[in-house]
């Protein structure tokens, strides 16, 4: 008798706090059993008293929950809070977007932005190589092979080097794995370099073939690339325009395409599929120079006189 008065005094459909609406985390740990919740969920402020979770899982069977982080409310039931606790968990994994293009360093300040490393922590291991590498990598650090991706990752537990390792298995599984002979009489560094400067110079994917085919063209034969997205790549600011003009002149600058012949030491980004493809296959066609106007339009010509005749027209200095 007593029993059924304590289960009757407890109704388990009725709101525990009415109006309380608003959605916590509530973790249950491992191993975890419901009765022995009951301090968690007073201390929560999501039900009222120990006694009354006791007295409710006497007539329901507790034993489906699960450990995690689950979403609750106060103005739910003892039911409808037993529901949520025995569903399954929130994901811990959030998606983390390294975006088409970005370097090593951009990488590195949007992991410490979010706070999940100290600034430099990505950009060290990936500068230094010391992961484990899918694949031989013969450039001087990884720029380039960092896949932009959307990754989903745990902050709690979030390691720079095991997002690498990530990255390098991705773009191994959606660039080499299409090209297992190689390319040609190209090393897999000289496609990557070019990619990188493709991603940054040509908007329009559809145009990166014809834009690659220019850029081999001029490699092979001994010309300066032109390309001045190279002679932005170490500026504290990509958009520093003052300190981008004086890095064009500079003989010293390694990245200098348009003072020096070749490519540069390392790739100016990581670029996606496309950019790849696009380098590893280029189309050959009669022009040796191009530009753009100001809406991004693509504007190539086959000689010097053409190239400046474009530069009058579309306003390119």
């Amino acid at each position: 008798m007593i029993l059924l008065g304590l289960l009757s005094c407890v109704d388990a459909e009725a709101p525990l706090h009415p109006g309380d609406t608003a959605e916590r985390v509530f973790e249950v740990p491992a191993g975890a059993t419901a009765r022995g919740l009951g301090p968690r969920l007073v201390e929560a402020g999501i039900v009222p008293s120990e006694f009354t979770w006791k007295v409710f899982l006497r007539q329901e069977d507790g034993s489906c929950l699960k450990a995690g982080r689950h979403l609750v409310r106060g103005d739910l039931s003892l039911r409808a809070l037993l529901d949520v606790l025995c569903a399954n968990p929130i994901p811990e994994d959030v998606p983390f977007t390294v975006v088409e293009g970005w370097g090593i360093r951009e990488i590195d300040a949007a992991l410490a932005a979010k706070g999940w490393i100290a600034a430099g922590a990505y950009a060290a291991i990936a500068e230094k190589k010391s992961v484990n590498l899918p694949f031989d990598v013969t450039g001087p650090t990884l720029e380039g092979y960092l896949y932009p991706e959307t990754y989903k990752v745990i902050p709690s537990s979030f390691s720079p080097a095991t997002l690498i390792e990530r990255q390098l298995a991705t773009f191994s599984e959606r660039f080499l794995a299409a090209h297992p002979d190689g390319f040609g009489g190209r090393s897999l560094h000289e496609v990557v370099v070019v990619a990188s400067m493709l991603e940054r110079e040509e908007p329009r994917p559809s145009n990166r073939p014809l834009v690659s085919g220019v850029i081999w063209k001029r490699y092979d034969g001994g010309w300066e690339l032109g390309i001045d997205a190279t002679s932005r790549y170490t500026l504290a600011d990509w958009n520093d325009k003052q300190a981008f003009l004086k890095r064009l002149k500079d003989p010293a600058d390694v990245y200098g395409t348009r003072v020096r012949k070749g490519l540069p030491p390392t790739a100016i980004g990581n670029p996606v599929a496309a950019s790849l493809e696009a380098a590893a296959a280029p189309l050959a066609s009669e022009y040796w120079y191009y530009l753009h106007d100001g809406e991004g339009n693509l504007h190539p010509a086959v000689d010097a006189v053409g190239h400046e005749a474009n530069r009058t027209k579309y306003g390119v200095r």
